[in-house]
């Protein structure tokens, strides 16, 4: 009888936010295969917990998915962890899944923390819709065109960033996408965690005043601006619209304001009735 590939979300930085059903999975497999096993021991040490584990990474995975599966068809249990949050989301462990259900082995997901969700959760961006792009490529030209093909996306964009690049990266989301509404989330659940708000230029100026930037990064980028709003749509739904792209209320008035060519005072008085 076939063994479970268990897919064990872990925590993204505070580790109070495991489980109880992933504390469970993990002690009950019989190997955990981890990317790095330094990273997960600690984990591990913490929940007070002792497994075999495996190292699974980008640079051994296809030579490594055949050997797990081969514990999986004699019947083990596996749990696949990445260092931090949700494996598969920008990790290692795609060929290993793929191989275990042309296998017929069963593949449990055991939800958990994700640093993509978490940073849009508390955004304040439209969360209706969104797109997660992983990382950023890292030359300028290639990072220009990715934005470039993306500007006009109705939905929020999520990208992870390195500390070093997170500069250059907010300068090339102010070149291809201008002003709209960015979030840069750092060190989510950590001691030292951080949202700054505002322009891809505003936030750049922030962080290119301190000495230097360090953590895990999430970049968010607000939806692309829905085209000018017809006068003969009621002006409160024109500002629902704008609201929805991200806005604050009195962004979206200032906006639905200069669509009808109107003053601000005067949006604020037609919709509110004051």
């Amino acid at each position: 009888m076939p063994g479970i590939l268990y897919i064990v979300a872990t925590p993204i930085g505070n580790l109070e936010d495991i489980t109880l059903r992933a504390r469970r999975i993990l002690r009950e497999c019989d190997w955990i295969a981890c990317e790095d096993t330094r990273q997960t021991r600690k984990l591990l040490e913490h929940l007070d917990i002792s497994k075999p584990l495996v190292s699974y990474h980008e640079h051994n995975e296809a030579g490594r998915a055949g050997d797990l599966v081969a514990k999986l068809e004699a019947g083990a249990k596996v749990a696949l962890v990445s260092d931090a949050g949700t494996p598969l989301v920008s990790d290692p462990g795609y060929r290993v899944v793929t191989a275990a259900i042309g296998a017929g082995i069963p593949v449990v997901p055991i939800p958990g923390a994700t640093a993509a969700v978490s940073a849009l959760s508390a955004s304040g961006l439209a969360t209706d819709s969104f797109r997660f792009c992983g990382f950023l490529p890292p030359k300028t030209s290639q990072r220009r065109k990715m934005l470039e093909q993306l500007k006009q996306e109705t939905c929020t964009l999520i990208f992870y960033e390195t500390p070093h690049r997170i500069l250059d990266a907010l300068a090339d989301v102010e070149k291809e996408m201008g002003s709209r509404p960015v979030v840069v989330a750092r060190e989510l659940t950590k001691v030292h965690e951080e949202f700054l708000r505002g322009t891809a230029a505003e936030i750049r100026a922030t962080l290119a005043g301190r000495p230097s930037v360090k953590g895990e990064i999430t970049l968010l980028i607000g939806k692309a601006e829905s085209p000018a709003v017809a006068d003969d749509i009621p002006l409160e739904d024109a500002v629902r619209a704008v609201e929805q792209q991200g806005l604050s209320r009195m962004d979206a008035i200032k906006r639905a304001a200069k669509q009808r060519g109107l003053s601000k005072r005067e949006v604020y008085r037609i919709i509110t009735g004051e």
